[in-house]
């Protein structure tokens, strides 16, 4: 089969066309033949040699696909009601940027009816983040406030409309008008240009000085002790990644006063028990709301999988909003 391989660390031009052996699907795991993988930032950090898979899974990048299941584990299929034929998109922990690829039953999930394979492989990654750490660890609830770092990222526009969706006021910072005005068309209340304006000092003020309920923070750095100061008491601050850096001091003062609680998660090298356990959350009350509509996927652009380094030199130039997918 054919596959993207990281032929060595560096620019995305390392990114070429390649072949390997068609995956077996093992017990508990289905084999998909793919048409469609989603691209996200960890894809480009492990291209960099910043992210290097856990151990036993694919060293071929990508973390979700689209496809159709092929065969696999007979009786891990009838139990979750999967059939060969069945449209499905999936979590993986590598091995996406491929035209086969194996999965764990936990982790697929149908493909809602209207989607197509470009736009299914968008979910799975952008959706298992955002609810295992806004709504399980950030425990958001109805009445509360959102702030989104980064909402024309892929998780950013997957947190705007699950939020809005979930009763929640969605606040979100974005790097140029056009970006925030696309946030606002998702649903998200109100939009900041964090290169015009302070997002802390924003945030008092669009809260009235109460401040917000949960962060969604993928920036950390010098990020971290502003959002400390807009947090309201009892605040939960959620970081899942560090792309202003790792080291951020704060006030601690505030963080005892407000009771606040910062707290973070990578998903990547977690269990597969752990990762169903999200799946089946997403798919009880979440996945109703793509088939009604009410949430969308966000693609902005497709690209063939042989042109897999362009689709990351979009990536990094951070002039996407939404997703970037690759089709087969």
């Amino acid at each position: 089969m054919h596959v993207i391989e990281i032929t060595e660390f560096g620019a995305p031009e390392v990114l070429r066309m390649g072949e390997r052996a068609q995956p077996v699907a093992g017990s508990g795991e289905v084999l998909i033949r793919v048409r469609a993988s989603g691209i996200n930032r960890p894809d480009v950090l492990q291209r960099k040699g910043y992210y290097a898979p856990p151990p036993g899974a694919s060293d071929v990048p990508g973390l979700e696909v689209a496809g159709v299941v092929a065969g696999g584990d007979v009786g891990a299929m009838a139990q979750a009601g999967l059939h060969v034929g069945d449209r499905v998109c999936a979590l993986l922990a590598g091995g996406g940027y491929a035209e086969w690829c194996v999965a764990p039953v936990e982790q697929c999930l149908p493909i809602p009816a209207g989607l197509s394979d470009i736009e299914a492989a968008s979910l799975p990654e952008t959706f298992f983040t955002v609810w295992s750490n806004v709504f399980d660890r950030g425990r958001l609830q109805p009445g509360e406030t959102l702030l989104v770092q980064g909402g024309g990222s892929g998780i950013g526009v997957t947190a705007i409309q699950l939020g809005r969706a979930f009763g929640a006021t969605v606040i979100v910072t974005a790097g140029s008008d056009e970006k925030c005005a696309a946030c606002l068309a998702l649903g998200a209340h109100h939009a900041i240009n964090y290169r015009r304006q302070d997002f802390s000092a924003e945030v008092q003020r669009i809260t009235a000085g109460k401040g917000v309920d949960v962060v969604l923070d993928m920036v950390a750095g010098s990020y971290v002790a502003r959002e400390v100061e807009c947090l309201a008491d009892d605040g939960r601050l959620v970081i899942i990644a560090v792309q202003g850096g790792v080291q951020a001091e704060i006030n601690a003062g505030l963080v005892l006063r407000k009771r606040l609680t910062i707290t973070g998660s990578t998903l990547r090298a977690r269990s597969v028990a752990f990762k169903g356990a999200i799946a089946r959350a997403l798919r009880e009350q979440a996945w109703p709301l793509l088939a009604s509509g009410a949430v969308r996927p966000v693609v902005h652009s497709s690209f063939a999988a042989a042109d897999a380094a362009q689709a990351h030199a979009l990536m990094e130039s951070n002039q996407h909003t939404g997703k970037i997918v690759l089709t087969w």
